[in-house]
Order: structure tokens, then sequence, then C-alpha cells
């Protein structure tokens, strides 16, 4: 990153921390009138309330060249996930995003039902995940353009899914660890130019600094507001300040993988972003679940609890009040998902 575009990151970093602030204080009465775009329609925000921002309820790893509906029966994967949503509807969850990407097992029609026989509202998602040295993107994706390819996930959200009239709550994109490769840097240009359509929020698989900084770079370069981005997967990077150093710039840095054996290590993360005035900024998730078609019934299926059963009783006995933890969990997920 260059020395000019840290300057210009952190001119702007004092206004916009100011508007972010501010947006997470708005009176509720004021924000009824938002819409975050869920698989059954628009949903409002006094109508989320509680919300994970990345779970996953299939994920079919064969590969872009394989996946399909063929490969899972959906009554048998309702029956298997429906009692994980049950169970953390009645923990306080009202709101959960299914972050698995088309070519990798999304299903707009299984999700629309679990949406409707849980009473969860679920959001999917458009976009294609480049991580994995690319095994998840379709051959085609590898002969269009960034404007082709945003073209591609424009009309999903204008048109539905494949005819399933579900359409995405957000992009979801998917990068290497490392340094932007020439393909994946296509496919967060893509990413801004849908945003700049749509008004969806970009989440894009991450992980350490590095790639993050590239794609906010990227991102200003086409006058994409950094408060368009998530950082997704940012715990796995092992330097803090990176997280101030986005935050700061208006992104989002969100904190998943969380499972029982590890839920200290995310207490620590948030407190540190509350020391540095950056929970507005911040946004936490197990990235759980999931049916797997290639496993007997689907295999093991990690639970969405943890959250409520042990961080956030966790993160009140470090000090975080009932307001702060509902910013975390209520108020910033309304302003990262919310449709601009």
């Amino acid at each position: 990153m260059s020395k000019m575009t840290n300057r210009r990151r952190f001119m702007k970093q004092s206004a916009l921390a100011t508007v972010a602030l501010a947006a997470t204080t708005r009176a509720w009465g004021l924000e009824k009138e938002r819409q975050l775009m869920s698989v059954t329609g628009p949903v409002t925000a006094d109508q989320v309330g509680s919300m994970l921002i990345h779970e996953h309820l299939l994920v079919d790893f064969i590969g872009a060249d394989k996946t399909g509906y063929h490969r899972w029966d959906r009554a048998k994967v309702v029956e298997k996930v429906l009692p994980y949503l049950n169970e953390v509807k009645a923990l306080g969850c009202q709101t959960l995003a299914d972050c698995t990407p088309a070519f990798l097992g999304r299903d707009p029609w299984l999700l629309k039902e679990l949406s409707e026989k849980s009473g969860i509202n679920i959001l999917t998602n458009t976009g294609f995940y480049g991580a994995v040295n690319n095994k998840f993107i379709p051959s085609f994706a590898f002969e269009e353009t960034a404007k082709q390819l945003a073209n591609r996930w424009t009309k999903e959200y204008k048109k539905g899914i494949e005819g399933s009239g579900v359409k995405p709550g957000f992009i979801k994109i998917s990068v290497g660890s490392g340094p932007l490769s020439d393909f994946h840097r296509r496919l967060i240009t893509a990413a801004g130019i849908t945003h700049q359509k749509t008004g969806l929020v970009i989440a894009s698989h991450t992980g350490p600094a590095l790639p993050a900084m590239e794609q906010l770079d990227v991102l200003e370069g086409m006058g994409v507001d950094a408060n368009a981005f998530i950082w997704v997967h940012a715990q796995n990077e092992k330097d803090f300040n990176q997280f101030r150093i986005a935050g700061k710039t208006g992104a989002w840095v969100s904190f998943e993988g969380i499972r029982a054996g590890n839920v200290a290590d995310t207490v620590a993360r948030v407190m540190y972003m509350k020391e540095q005035g950056l929970l507005h900024r911040t946004l936490v998730s197990h990235d759980a679940g999931w049916y797997d078609p290639d496993k007997e019934e689907g295999g093991e299926f990690a639970p969405f609890t943890t959250i409520y059963t042990q961080l956030i009783p966790m993160l009140k006995n470090e000090g975080l009040t009932d307001k702060e933890v509902k910013v975390i969990f209520e108020t910033n997920p309304v302003e990262a998902f919310a449709i601009r």
C-alpha cells in the first residue's frame, strides 16, 4: 500500500468515524424505513432483531464443475437443519445471513423453505468464491470482464435467482490470503460495480490484512465507500492494529469461526475494538453449520448457539453493557446489510 493511499485514508478517518458512530445511535423509530433483502422479501430494520451475519445451512465442496441441486434432497436437508434454526431462534436470533455462494451449494428454494418454517429471516447472496485456488469458480467466469460479472450479479438482484423469485441480500466474494491475483482483483471490481448498481454490501472472505487493504484500495479507486465492505474472517489477522486501521476507514471488521473452545479469542478482539472506539464497525458470527451432501445424513452440524450461550455472557463479564451488545448484534448488522 502506498504512502499516498495511507495518507488519503487517514485524512478521511475522523469524518468517517463520526458519521458511522452517529448512524449507530439513531432512534430505531427513524430506522424502520431501512430495509434488508431476505429470501422471502424485504425486511424492515425493526424486524431484524438479533442477527447472525455469517452462517451456512448447506455447503457443497465438490467443486463448481460438479455441484448442482441434484446433489441433495431438500426434504432431508430441511429435516436436518430446521431443529438448529429453531434452537437458535429460541435463544433470541431473528435473522441469519447464509454465506454459501453460488457453485458452493447456494439453494434459494431451500433457504426460503427453511425461513418460512423456522420464522427466521434468512439472507442469501450473489457473487463468486475465489479462494481455494478458484475451485468454486465456474469456467465461464474466467472469460468475463468485471462488468460482465457485475451484470450477472445485478440481474440476480433485479430479477431473482434462477427463476426462484428470491433476491440476494448481499454480495459474497472470496479471495486468496496473499496479494490479490488479477482474477481476484476482477472479482472485487465486479463486486464494487454491483454495489454501485444495487446498494448491496460486499462481504469478502479474506482473512489476513494484506488482501483486505488491497480490496479497500480497489474500491476506493472506484469511488465506493469503505462502509460497503465487510472484511470477513478478520480473526485470521494476528496484528490487532490492522483492525483499527480498517475500522477507521469505515470498513466493517468481522470476526467469525467461533466455537465453544475459542470464545476467549473473540472476546479479546471485541474488547480491543471497544478500546479503540470501534464497536460501531464490529461484526461477529459463528461461521457454523452445515449440511454436507458428501457425508452420511449431511455430516456433523455445528450449532448456531455459542454466541448466545457463551460469548455474550463473557463479553458482559468483561464490561460490555447491554446497549453495546445490542450495537454488535442488532444495530451494526442493520447498518451493514441495509440496502443503500
